[in-house]
């Protein structure tokens, strides 16, 4: 067992031989969803969150130990590694504690201290620094060299304070007391730049003009706000302690007595916190902060991914989808049950032509001509307008009539995937089969857009973008696995995220399909190019096949299993079909029987629920949802209305709500429960069905506020929702402003 296991295994309260175990299918090529699906009991059922955990941290240790073999490796080069120091480099176990202890030993550019050594300065700061009684200017006489450039006692002084400035800040144990005092008592300090105040462009930063609060205490979204108000020049920022306290710490330790020598150790420490110490650990302190703050924005916007892939989808059904519009008519696509293009139009059912009866009769006649069964609006510009002409339309009654989230769908419609798809039709026809599609298998579609285009998440193009990556990843491949993929059907997009495929293969695999056909069972991946025995072994699984002969491949049962069910049925005399079919035949099973060295009961009992409900989809069932019918725009909201409403996103500081009036509300935390709130996810998801309150309509600046209170105007604060009047309207104002500009230019799209 390594070190580095026996860590993990401690901090995450697993046992040692689990991660051992955990590492090694990993080094082997084996994916999160593989295992936490089919070798349970190798990992001791391990979830993918424990297991996304072990592998996040072996890397993040890996790395550490790059780091201390390097810099071993360095201070051995300079020839001053002694036992001692290499054992405190052993027993280092974060990378601040390994900086401070190889501060000494880096290599420098040159430093007023070192210029003060080659004045020849060091004895005598090394006699000050033992801060005896001394005659200290009758000492510095004896250092003056004009030919190295000392010329004065003031001058003997300055240096030597400069070669212990930079001791007291190579010292590891002070730099761990003032990097915890930053953390403890730092303040986040905003300060306006004059000059640019009065921009247009500044004024949804107007709150961070003035803003103070402790560091610990700073909630991620507002670091991030104020990060970018600094990044476009808007504001300065400063983290840190009241300077004299921290001067104070630094006293305490290195500071001895009230001698001459004293008062010179004392003039040092204050040059280096405010030169050196306080510089450094800032910006340790701003990179630490946001690593904490991209860390917690990443959390939010994978949560809010998964609940929007796994939205409910309407199935195989054939859908008129419709991306409203005015000026430039409302694009109509019709699909069929599996997506595919069948026709394509332009309406004008709105201003300015409004060409209401040609508009219904083109609508009428394709829904009759292609046995429409549902229509999709997307809800962008004109959308409450095209729905009440659907509606008005008199379709029958069996026909759903949907609203669907348009997010990202002209990102898609102009993306290579698109054009590959669709050479010969404009970006508006790719646009309304987005839509279309999007309805029918939200996770098929939404995998071809980049998930920070989706429209959920808060300052995701602040935060660390390959982290942002590798977390959202991790969020699709867990969302495509979970539900399963139609081998003869899905999109190379939606391939590349099954367990052990990738790009390549996934192209491989859409290439031998459009050559040699369906695949006709499991069996046949096997003669895809390049796709090996262990791309089999970790995809198989997730992958179905409707129509095979093999009842089970349209399971979730691994093929390494179907001897395994055989048995089941020949122990029962009967055929693996009969097995699925019949609970009663199920029930006969005694599972214990089927216990082996690699099989224990976790996968049996997988196993027999698959057989029960083969190929199930975990996600919920499909609702239509609808709009309070004329509420269509923000003049038609007045204070005090109930309206549902549909939730869009969720950040740390509340939830926003699509109420169909094409601009969504804020729900801020502190008004999504009666009870005190500190998580947002707790109460709402993306997609929830929600009602709400309107508590406020600002017109002018496109504000919505809501609440999810029982009585938002007359209830006093739960206890511990309590907060500054300008905090409540940071919260609100600021974040909000951001999410109304993100929605202001996906309309213009």
């Amino acid at each position: 067992m390594t070190a580095i296991e026996t860590k993990i295994a401690s901090e995450l309260n697993l046992k040692p031989a689990q991660v051992a175990c955990v590492l090694e299918l990993l080094a082997t090529g084996a994916t999160i969803p593989f295992m936490a699906r089919y070798r349970k009991e190798v990992t001791g059922s391990l979830d993918e969150v424990v297991l996304a955990a072990i592998r996040d941290r072996h890397e993040q240790l890996e790395e550490l130990e790059k780091r201390r073999e390097s810099i071993l490796a360095s201070i051995e080069k300079q020839q001053k590694l002694t036992p001692e120091l290499a054992a405190a480099i052993e027993q280092a176990t974060t990378l601040n504690e390994l900086e401070d202890i190889y501060l000494p030993y880096k290599p420098k550019r040159k430093t007023r201290a070192s210029i003060a050594k080659e004045k020849g300065l060091e004895p005598l700061a090394m006699v000050l620094f033992e801060q005896q009684q001394h005659a200290v200017l009758d000492l510095a006489k004896t250092f003056i060299n004009t030919e190295l450039g000392v010329t004065t006692e003031a001058e003997a002084l300055d240096g030597a304070r400069d070669i212990i400035a930079e001791w007291i800040n190579e010292n590891a144990e002070a730099r761990q007391k003032i990097r915890e005092l930053f953390w403890a008592e730092g303040i986040v300090e905003a300060v306006a730049i004059k000059s640019k105040m009065e921009a247009e462009e500044a004024q949804k930063f107007k709150d961070y003009f003035d803003w103070k609060e402790p560091i610990k205490k700073s909630p991620s979204h507002r670091l991030l706000a104020m990060r970018r108000a600094e990044k476009e020049g808007f504001i300065t920022l400063n983290i840190a302690p009241g300077e004299q306290q921290a001067i104070a710490e630094l006293e305490q330790q290195f500071v001895r007595g009230t001698s001459a020598a004293s008062e010179q150790v004392a003039l040092a420490v204050k040059d280096c916190y405010k030169r050196l110490l306080k510089p450094s650990l800032e910006t340790e302190i701003r990179v630490e902060s946001k690593m904490k703050a991209d860390a917690e924005a990443i959390q939010v916007f994978a949560a809010n991914l998964k609940k929007l892939l796994l939205a409910s989808p309407l199935g195989q059904k054939r859908v008129l989808a419709l991306d409203p519009g005015f000026r430039t008519g409302t694009k109509l696509v019709c699909l069929d049950e599996q997506g595919a293009l069948l026709f394509d139009t332009v309406i004008y059912q709105n201003e300015p032509q409004r060409e209401t009866a040609k508009s219904a009769t083109i609508v009428l006649g394709l829904c009759d001509r292609f046995k429409i069964e549902a229509i999709a609006i997307g809800n962008g510009t004109a959308s409450r307008e095209t729905e009440a002409f659907v509606r008005g339309l008199g379709l029958p009654a069996q026909i759903l009539i949907v609203m669907v989230n348009e997010s990202g769908a002209s990102v898609y419609s102009a993306s290579e995937v698109a054009r590959e798809e669709f050479p010969n039709h404009d970006v508006t026809v790719r646009g309304a089969v987005s839509i279309g599609r999007r309805l029918k298998d939200p996770l098929a579609e939404l995998v071809k857009i980049d998930p920070k285009s989706i429209g959920v998440g808060q300052y995701q193009h602040d935060v660390d973008q390959t982290k942002l990556k590798a977390g959202l990843d991790d969020v699709v491949v867990s969302c495509v696995n979970s539900v399963g993929v139609e081998l003869n059907t899905a999109s190379k997009e939606l391939l590349t995220y099954v367990s052990g495929l990738g790009p390549q293969l996934a192209k491989s695999i859409v290439d031998y399909r459009n050559q040699h056909g369906a695949f006709a069972d499991r069996k046949a991946l096997l003669k895809v190019p390049r796709l090996g025995d262990k791309a089999f072994e970790q995809c198989a699984g997730f992958l179905r096949i409707r129509d095979s002969k093999n009842p089970l491949d349209a399971s979730a049962v691994h093929p390494e299993r179907y001897g395994l069910v055989e048995k089941f049925a020949q122990d029962l005399g009967c055929t693996v079909q009969d097995l699925m079919t019949s609970a009663e035949l199920r029930q006969k099973l005694d599972l214990k029987k089927y216990v082996s060295e690699t099989v224990g009961l976790p996968t049996l009992t997988d196993i027999l629920a698959e057989l029960e409900k083969p190929g199930r989809d975990p996600r919920e069932k499909f609702e239509v949802f609808e709009f309070q019918e004329g509420i269509n725009e923000m003049k038609d909201l007045k204070v005090g209305m109930k309206l549902p409403g549909l939730v869009t996103n969720v950040t740390a500081f509340g939830a926003f709500v699509d109420i169909g009036v094409h601009q969504d509300g804020l729900v801020h935390i502190s008004h999504l429960s009666d009870r005190f709130v500190k998580d947002a996810n707790e109460v709402v998801a993306v997609q929830q069905k929600v009602h709400v309150t309107v508590i406020e309509v600002d017109i002018p600046r496109k504000r919505i506020a809501l609440s999810m209170k029982n009585d938002p105007f007359g209830a006093p604060p739960a206890k511990g929702t309590e907060r500054s009047v300008k905090q409540s309207q940071h919260n609100t104002e600021v974040s909000m402003e951001d999410k109304l500009a993100m929605l202001r230019n996906k309309f213009k799209k």
